[in-house]
């Protein structure tokens, strides 16, 4: 299997999902991780929208470091595909608002259009970026051509 093959698995896996969980770490350096609806731009940025307030959003605000990981819960064990992120995350300037957020919209599919002002303070909600620095897809340990019994990882976009 080429790199290619593998970078291309790693990219559906995002594009199949629409929740990423994404790890933060609070003030005491214990780690936290939610669930959050995402939309990717490629496979460096990745959006989501939340209260400022909540608890990884204030992690964020301390610590810029963050892991995801992409999945899909509902298929069978042995059958899951991953891709695994490590990030820098941070607020979305106010400055590119309007394009992240229409960019943040539009995989929504119509069913919500944020605005910049819905999230720019004093409002209730911020638009959040992740930008990737590392990228692995997970490796079934039964995958006919990389497998080796037990899962394990990639490095895609290298």
């Amino acid at each position: 299997m080429s790199q290619e093959i593998l970078d291309q698995r790693a990219a559906a896996v995002i594009e199949a999902n629409k929740y990423m969980t994404l790890g933060t770490v609070d003030a005491d350096g214990l780690p936290w991780v939610t669930p959050v609806y995402f939309t990717p731009d490629g496979h460096t940025d990745f959006y989501w929208v939340s209260s400022p307030d909540s608890e990884h959003s204030l992690n964020l605000a301390r610590n810029a470091n963050v892991s995801i990981a992409i999945y899909d819960s509902s298929v069978a064990v042995g059958q899951a595909s991953a891709v695994y992120l490590r990030a820098q995350a941070d607020l979305v300037p106010d400055d590119e608002l309007d394009h992240c957020a229409a960019l943040y919209s539009a995989r929504l599919g119509g069913l919500r259009n944020f605005t910049p002002k819905e999230l720019r303070a004093p409002a209730d909600l911020r638009l959040y970026r992740a930008r990737a620095t590392s990228h692995w897809l997970l490796i079934r340990g039964r995958d006919p051509e990389y497998g080796t019994g037990i899962d394990s990882r990639r490095p895609v976009w290298a």
